[in-house]
């Protein structure tokens, strides 16, 4: 196991991602805004599955649009990268079925989940070993179960692709309205006793 973590070391530090050094302190930045927003709290994720929390969609708004357009502008520029995954509807619809009950009993995602165990909390280490579980059994049953369940590849296309030479105004227009409604939407927030002790 050891091993497999200094390979992954390896691999970002030769990869042209930038230093390890980079990327832990990315992963730094984002820990910390996630905790500031709070967004790795039940509270959080429970109450905007349940329509009563906007603090979550409203930074996932901002995060995609202002992410796209910097993203797009960095591979322009050749300082990044990505390698779009196919489209296959049975995964995506199974999986996001999955992904969002699961998210909404668990009150956690892939993201938030990490940083709530490195607080300490037992109930998401449960969640992460469920995870793990759940990837084995989906890579020990893929070729027999699982591939008839993710469909036929229809490929793999892009927002800029489909909008050819006007990929980068789509882009800007795109960003922009991602961001005008994080602005838009009305900020709603659920409090545990923690929060109402701050408060208080």
């Amino acid at each position: 196991m050891f091993d497999r973590i200094m390979t992954m070391f390896e691999t970002v530090a030769n990869g042209s991602h930038g230093s390890v050094a980079l990327v832990f302190f990315i992963g730094i930045l984002f820990g910390g805004i996630i905790q500031y927003a709070r967004v790795d709290k039940f509270e959080k994720i429970a109450g905007f599955a349940m329509l009563r929390d906007t603090v979550v969609p409203k930074m996932l708004f901002l995060a995609v649009g202002a992410a796209s357009i910097g993203l797009y502008f960095m591979i322009e520029a050749g300082y990044a990268h990505y390698h779009v995954k196919p489209i296959l509807l049975g995964g995506l619809i199974v999986g996001g079925i999955l992904f969002g009950v699961s998210m909404a009993i668990f009150g956690k995602c892939p993201g938030t989940g990490p940083i709530s165990i490195a607080e300490g909390r037992i109930d998401v280490m449960v969640g992460a070993v469920g995870g793990l579980v759940g990837g084995l059994v989906f890579t020990l049953f893929y070729d027999p179960l699982f591939k008839k369940i993710m469909g036929p590849d229809l490929g793999n296309s892009t927002l800029t692709g489909i909008a050819g030479e006007y990929g980068t105004l789509v882009i800007l227009v795109f960003g922009i309205a991602l961001a005008a409604v994080s602005i838009l939407i009305p900020l709603r927030q659920e409090f545990d006793e923690a929060d109402l002790k701050q408060l208080d």
